[in-house]
């Protein structure tokens, strides 16, 4: 019997007990493709350091509550601290992110895990700090863009040139979708080493339940119909189109909101506006394993987004049998490809995504269709595809 394949996975998205859901995107897709039997993997997953751990400093208090050790779902996760001062951070968080790794990683190699290779997430900086700790042990390394790091981040020229020159050293770079790839090889990138793994999406922990059954769990109103928006309360998710929309929606349809973060006060404040208190819902944050029963219980999923590389909820939502409306941007248009599966807004404006759902409402897909549309997008393929790429690398 051969060897496993060993890889150190390197991102600072990756969740922790402080941030249960901070890049879970991540640890899904390792979870799955650990479940192969043909790798082992040590996480890496460095965060800011900070002093003080209290609830008043909000994201930076639970940078501080992150342990520097957990024991995960069966892997072990390190997360090493590194000094990301104010105004200059991103100009040098690669170089104080990668050399801030390197203590950790080097006790990881001298405790007998001599790994094969660094698979890394996020380009930057992320990917541009993988390359640096790769130089140092001598390790190949590849890269998985995710949306924001290519879709945004590499506008600014010093970033773009050194995403840039991590492509050409790196062994591969995968996207999320073949926009993402596309991006990479209109920036300058090989398209030889290019390669397109989309998310899939955990079947077994998104299942679809009973509509009445799902709003009787929730407490929420058996008849009526009830779109849901997810996603951190920031402005790119566009929680606020989602609210603008409802306005000029019939009475019978209200909208819940799943996500905590800075927009809070703003779209409460524009639910009190558009005098809409009782029909817009905000839950904060639910735990990920319990978002099937929000799914099921809603008529559509809306993501208004103005970015997103492969957005995980779109698929989420459709293995509970509900169907997505989206802005037609990033991976979305390759998940949203049919009328079983939603609706794309022909723009990003509470006009269209008014006319998105009436034309949905109108002609709503069975639920059962809806799960059978996600099943075609399991793990498997690209489990495979991450074994032959790691294989590859590990033989050369």
């Amino acid at each position: 019997m051969s060897r496993k394949i060993r890889t150190l996975l390197f991102s600072t998205l990756y969740p922790s007990v402080a941030r249960p859901m901070h890049g879970i995107f991540v640890e899904t897709r390792l979870r799955e493709l650990l479940k192969s039997g043909e790798v082992e993997t040590k996480v890496v997953a460095p965060v800011p350091w900070f002093p003080f751990s209290s609830d008043v400093f909000k994201e930076y208090g639970k940078f501080a509550a992150t342990p520097k050790f957990e024991h995960r779902n069966g892997v072990d996760v390190h997360h090493p601290r590194y000094f990301l001062p104010p105004k200059v951070g991103m100009r040098i968080s690669p170089y104080a992110l990668g050399h801030g790794a390197i203590p950790c990683i080097r006790r990881i190699i001298d405790q007998g895990f001599d790994f094969d290779l660094i698979d890394a997430h996020y380009y930057y900086p992320d990917g541009v700090a993988a390359a640096i700790i790769a130089r140092t042990f001598g390790k190949p390394f590849v890269v998985t863009a995710r949306g924001s790091d290519i879709n945004l981040i590499t506008a600014y020229n010093w970033p773009r040139r050194l995403v840039l020159e991590t492509t050409k050293r790196a062994y591969a770079s995968i996207g999320v979708s073949r926009a993402l790839t596309d991006r990479l090889a209109d920036l300058g990138a090989d398209s030889s080493k290019l390669h397109v793994m989309r998310n899939g999406v955990d079947l077994e922990r998104f299942q679809q339940i009973d509509k009445i059954a799902a709003r009787e769990q929730l407490g929420l109103p058996l008849s009526g119909r009830l779109l849901l928006s997810v996603g951190n309360l920031v402005e790119l998710k566009g929680h606020h189109i989602a609210i603008e929309a409802l306005a000029k929606l019939p009475l019978d349809v209200s909208l819940i909101i799943v996500g905590t973060g800075p927009e809070l006060e703003r779209l409460g404040a524009l639910t009190r506006e558009r005098q809409l208190t009782d029909r817009v819902h905000f839950v904060g944050q639910i735990p990920n394993a319990d978002l099937k029963w929000w799914y099921s219980a809603a008529d559509a999923l809306v993501l208004c987004s103005s970015r997103e590389g492969w957005a995980n909820v779109l698929l989420e939502a459709m293995a509970c049998g509900t169907p997505a409306i989206a802005t037609n941007i990033g991976g979305t248009p390759d998940i949203i490809n049919n009328q079983t599966a939603g609706r794309l807004m022909i723009e990003r404006t509470p006009q269209a995504l008014v006319s998105a759902c009436s034309d949905l409402f109108s002609n709503q897909p069975e639920p059962v269709a809806v799960r059978g549309f996600a099943e075609s997008f399991s793990w498997e393929a690209t489990t495979n595809a991450q074994i032959k790429l790691f294989s590859g690398v590990s033989n050369a």
